[in-house]
């Protein structure tokens, strides 16, 4: 596991939560982006969910260039590339296959596999990686298989989510194998499609000190 790329843990140690955020707008993208940023959040996991995303990606690190915005639901190696091109620093999956081990190790692009089995784990292990999203987080267990998962996968951190809400939160972060978690409830549909920009700032202020 030494040679595990040391990126992604950097990505994840800058703040508790990541916001997972799908687009359907450029504009609203970078509004998402900047009211985030303000807010203390500077990572932003963009899924490519819909047909914009790869522009919003575009947009979002051009208005705010000190925010590391990632690509999430990445499952092919096109995908993979695509979203280096718009400019994400790093790539998130839901799960994970040896291609797209291969494709984010050629591509040189920090990678963050979903896991949900202790054999899916040791697979990203034996590719080389010691860091993983822990996905869907509370559906496949929840805090208590990733407290349980410590013992025999000691060295190895994650990245939780799905199912994680600014109440849950903090089982989580208080777990020692966990650096931040993945949530979606910062840019809801509902905030987004009202514009209400400072409710995201505020929510992104509030997730900001939740580890501590």
């Amino acid at each position: 596991m030494s040679g595990a790329d040391p990126r992604v843990r950097a990505v994840l140690k800058l703040a508790p939560v990541i916001p997972v955020f799908t687009p359907d707008d450029v504009d609203d993208a970078v509004q998402v982006a900047q009211a985030l940023f303000r807010g203390g959040l500077p990572v932003i996991e963009v899924t490519l969910r819909t047909p914009r995303a790869l522009e919003a990606i575009k947009a979002m690190v051009e208005a705010v260039p000190d925010a590391v915005v990632g690509a999430g639901t990445v499952m092919t190696p096109a995908q993979m590339q695509a979203a280096k091109a718009a400019g994400a620093r790093f790539a998130v999956s839901p799960g994970a296959t040896p291609t797209l081990y291969a494709a984010a190790r050629d591509g040189d692009l920090p990678y963050l596999p979903g896991v949900a089995t202790g054999s899916e784990l040791i697979v990203g292990l034996e590719h080389g990686l010691d860091t993983f999203k822990f996905f869907p987080a509370v559906q496949a267990g929840g805090a208590a298989l990733l407290s349980a998962w410590h013992g025999p996968f000691a060295d190895v951190r994650f990245c939780p989510t799905g199912g994680i809400s600014v109440q849950t939160a903090p089982q989580f972060l208080h777990l020692p194998n966990v650096l931040c978690v993945g949530g979606s409830w910062l840019t809801t549909a509902a905030l987004v499609q009202a514009r209400d920009w400072q409710g995201i700032e505020d929510l992104a202020r509030q997730a900001s000190v939740l580890a501590s």
